[in-house]
């Protein structure tokens, strides 16, 4: 089995495959402050309640935003599962089925993104990734990524409204019937979440029109994709695990 784990600025997401099945999916917030010993029981916890031995993982695959944990978690990794893990940074790219943009720049997420695109699609397409940041992903059909476009993710919007304006607090996100609210929760949720659809939907179309084809695979993924996307009608494909999915096939290039 490989295990994959993606370190997240929110959560760290972790997945296991068996072969190309992803068999279990867990999630664990994001706090570089706790001791490596908290990880590793967690971890434990998990292969236990499954009923899994810890020798049935065979590859480990990490990808990290956070540099904080990341050697945090690469040590719990080696003490329980006796493995090192290969982490996904500018010397694995050589590796990889794409042509990856300003290595020691861009997130590794993104690029676990487009590698699992590129095997989906096998042609120009773009990914958009609904997490802490919202990000826009394009890869070409040879497999070059040709650019990426970031804004504030939608948790990260209403946390930056709550934190800054007084009267205002945090709300769920759960997309609104009207873009009239009628009451703070309302009018919050019809601006950012309304919002941020007519933003999403307007890159994508700034991206056909730079790109000249209007016929472009487009893919949502992330925890919070399922937000926007019902309403939406502008994906090809809704992948809330297209992250892990490229970790997995990471670890059959490397």
């Amino acid at each position: 089995m490989v295990l994959v784990l993606d370190i997240g600025n929110s959560d760290i997401t972790i997945g296991l495959f068996n072969r190309e099945e992803l068999r279990h999916t867990w999630r664990i917030p994001s706090t570089a402050q706790r001791p490596e010993l908290f990880y590793g029981i967690k971890f434990r916890d998990y292969f236990q309640e499954a009923g899994l031995p810890i020798t049935a993982v065979e590859k480990i695959v990490l990808s990290s935003v956070v540099p904080n944990l990341t050697g945090t978690i690469i040590n719990v990794t080696v003490s329980l599962f006796k493995k090192n893990p290969i982490v996904l940074g500018p010397e694995v790219y050589p590796k990889l089925p794409i042509e990856v943009l300003n290595p020691y720049e861009i997130g590794s997420d993104l690029v676990a993104n487009a590698v699992s695109a590129h095997s989906l699609f096998n042609k120009t397409c773009i990914i958009v990734d609904f997490g802490t940041a919202l990000t826009f992903t394009t890869i070409s059909g040879e497999g070059k990524m040709l650019g990426v476009a970031i804004a504030p993710g939608l948790k990260t919007a209403i946390r930056a409204l709550s934190q800054n304006t007084a009267k205002l607090f945090d709300v769920p996100l759960e997309q609104p019937e009207t873009a009239l609210g009628k009451n703070t929760v309302q009018a919050i949720q019809a601006g950012i979440l309304l919002g941020y659809e007519g933003l999403v939907k307007s890159m994508l179309e700034r991206i056909k029109i730079e790109l000249n084809d209007p016929e472009i695979s487009t893919v949502a993924t992330g925890g919070l994709s399922s937000i926007i996307t019902p309403s939406s009608g502008t994906f090809t494909r809704v992948e809330p695990n297209l992250t892990l999915n490229g970790l997995r096939l990471v670890a059959e290039c490397v």
